[in-house]
């Protein structure tokens, strides 16, 4: 088998001077905090400032191509700014969020839509663009370096999981790993229809550049940055950040087209595809909405969607997106995608869309991930790796086998005391056989097995959720978890019981409130 491919970790984790930026872009971060905002709020104000300043800092750049018109209006740029104090300060500010919104479509429009000033007292506004962004350097001292400050920053933010912002970030390790087997291409068109902060199309991008920069020609490296590369995100705050956060590393242009659009990407379907689609789609327990499938059948909701395109209605957000993320794919497409344990074994619709996903698709592997590696507590997941098929004769499954690699069992990861790391992954990088997969083979450690077609069609339900493996700590006293790890999996699984639960309630018509009491314990806990 090959041997792994040397991928950057996590972004600056070794570099001195980008963990400089990102303790700088941090101390930034605790001086808005201490104005009362969240941490997915003062990111949002962080990103409104550096792009005005990156982009004053672009227009003085003797050495930047001329443009016929600048990427920030005259009156609404940075040095409209510098040159006031106070609260004519504060009120031009919100002069310029307000226009700046008004240009939808662009990546201008999308970093600034909606955008409010919620940095209230007019002295910390003016410390802010005056002393502290204002004395420093964004772009001129190297793009990519200060497009993993930023993500260093989110990555952080992500850490204030009471404010939410966990629940858009991806661990970079698992996102290395993915990208890395899945191999992106410069002839790749590449998406991820529920984005975040981008993460997933960052590291595809980079991992262009660092294996076939050299081997593009002018038009494809033109094409990498403006289009060939593209997202979606729901939550307009989020999406302002992913077009701030891909700026910064060079994907896009301040005046160009946005890269990232903002909306339900359930909504219609795909006017575009991919050759490959990353994506980590929002873990839920219901849909705000009801889909018509190809079957005819709605449940009652004041708004349901008519996707042709579908083939089984269901509420279930995660298997929406993963019809989405079906049609989402050009023929000879491939995905990887990562997906909570239900999606592989709930019946009814579910049990539909995995025998079209066996027999439309080639279903290949399926990567078994731990609980603890994620900033929403008590997730247990898998990364679904398929290509889209054309029919073959005589309806025979595009699916012949699928190879399973259980990194749950036994593997036990805090956020803090004992993160995901890229090296976990090698073992399994190792064994995808991404060169030739045809030269697979079930490890010595009996973690990567290999089923075929008929042994999971024969499956209650066509259940995906394959188990082999037996914890040794169950066996083994000498081998017994730490009492801090055993409480943070009691913790997760808690909290995986109470997202079940309120699933359940949900489904009968309940209303479901949250239990601050229940909330309370497991804090403690």
């Amino acid at each position: 088998m090959r041997s792994t491919e040397a991928v950057p970790t996590f972004v600056g984790a070794a570099d001195p001077q980008t963990r400089s930026l990102v303790a700088k872009l941090w101390n930034y971060c605790n001086v808005l905090r201490d104005n009362g905002l969240s941490t997915i709020e003062y990111v949002e104000q962080l990103s409104y400032l550096l792009f005005l300043k990156m982009a004053d800092e672009l227009a003085a750049d003797p050495f930047a191509q001329e443009a016929a018109d600048p990427i920030v209006p005259s009156g609404l740029d940075w040095q409209s700014l510098v040159s006031k104090r106070g609260e004519e300060l504060e009120t031009h500010y919100r002069k310029v969020l307000t226009e700046l919104g008004k240009h939808p479509g662009t990546t201008l429009g999308t970093v600034f839509a909606k955008a409010q000033n919620r940095i209230t007292e007019p002295a910390l506004l003016e410390k802010l663009v005056v002393e502290l962004i204002g004395k420093t350097a964004w772009v001129l001292e190297g793009t990519d370096l200060k497009g993993d400050a930023y993500e260093g920053l989110l990555a952080k933010g992500a850490e204030d999981t009471k404010t939410g912002a966990g629940q858009y970030f991806t661990p970079r390790p698992l996102i290395d790993a993915m990208v890395q087997v899945m191999r992106p291409g410069p002839a790749d068109t590449i998406t991820d229809p529920a984005c975040g902060t981008a993460g997933f199309l960052i590291a595809a991008h980079s991992y262009i550049r660092q294996h076939h920069l050299q081997g593009l020609s002018r038009e494809q490296r033109l094409a990498l940055g403006q289009g060939t590369i593209w997202g979606n995100e729901l939550v307009p705050g989020t999406a302002r950040l992913a077009a701030m956060n891909m700026l910064l590393h060079g994907i896009g242009e301040a005046g160009g087209d946005s890269l990232i659009a903002t909306g339900d990407a359930l909504a219609d379907a795909p006017v575009r595809r991919a050759s490959l689609v990353l994506a980590n789609p929002p873990f839920g327990k219901k849909s705000a909405i009801t889909v018509v499938g190809t079957d005819g059948k709605t449940d009652r909701e004041d708004i349901s969607y008519d996707r042709f395109d579908f083939r089984a209605t269901t509420t279930n957000k995660q298997l929406n997106f993963l019809q989405h993320i079906m049609s989402l794919l050009e023929m000879d497409g491939r995905a990887a995608v990562v997906l909570p344990d239900n999606v592989l074994f709930e019946g009814g619709a579910g049990e539909r869309i995995r025998r079209r996903l066996l027999q439309e698709f080639n279903l290949h592997t399926i990567l078994r991930l731990p609980a603890g590696i994620f900033y929403a507590g008590g997730v247990k997941a898998n990364v679904l790796f398929f290509e889209k098929k054309p029919p073959r004769a005589d309806e025979i499954p595009n699916t012949s086998e699928v190879w399973v690699y259980d990194f749950r069992t036994g593997m036990h990861f805090t956020l803090k005391q004992r993160p995901l790391r890229l090296v976990d992954l090698a073992s399994f990088i190792e064994a995808y056989s991404a060169d030739d997969r045809s030269g697979r083979k079930e490890t010595e450690d009996g973690r990567f097995k290999r089923f075929t077609y008929e042994e999971l069609i024969a499956r209650d339900k066509v259940n995906l959720d394959v188990t082999w493996l037996k914890d040794p700590a169950l066996d083994d006293a000498d081998s017994l978890l730490p009492p801090e790890v055993i409480a943070q999996e009691i913790v997760e699984d808690l909290q995986a019981a109470l997202a079940e639960f309120e699933a359940i309630a949900e489904a009968l018509g309940g209303e479901v409130k949250p239990d601050v009491a229940a909330e309370e314990v497991i804090a403690e806990a």
